[in-house]
């Protein structure tokens, strides 16, 4: 009867330790930020100032933490969050690109245009109308 307990036991205890996953304080902390910068998209006021309040650390601080882990500044890191957005927008949505902006937290649509092309290599409209093109290529094809 012990022997059956402990083989018993022993099977649980291997189906607990192969479901543990093991996550490093960096990704927990990167998680953490990019959730955070997620929950204040629309805010055109959230600056590296509030990132860093929100994450209970200096300026300083989070500063080197995310240019050692992304290799990006707070700065870079926020547009960069801002943008993945408005293009699951861009694809998904049918709300114009000014509203897109607004709803990334660019509250200037033109600003928002030059930055999407610097990180892209073309415009929202363009981008838009590329994405127009595929559809019907699928369709078609």
């Amino acid at each position: 009867m012990q022997q059956n307990f402990k083989k018993t036991y022993q099977k649980q205890m291997d189906i607990h330790i192969q479901d543990i996953t093991i996550v490093s304080e960096d990704e927990k902390f990167l998680k953490n930020t990019f959730d955070c910068i997620e929950k204040n998209i629309t805010n055109y006021n959230f600056s590296v100032e509030e990132l860093s309040r929100q994450m209970a650390l200096s300026r300083v601080s989070l500063y080197k933490r995310l240019l050692a882990l992304t290799g990006k500044t707070p700065v870079d890191c926020i547009r960069t969050v801002r943008l993945k957005k408005a293009v699951q927008l861009l694809e998904k949505s049918q709300l114009s690109i000014a509203s897109i902006a607004y709803e990334v937290g660019f509250n200037n649509p033109t600003y928002f245009s030059k930055v999407f092309k610097d990180e892209y290599g073309i415009v929202p409209s363009e981008y838009v109308v590329a994405l127009q093109k595929k559809e019907k290529e699928i369709e078609i094809g």
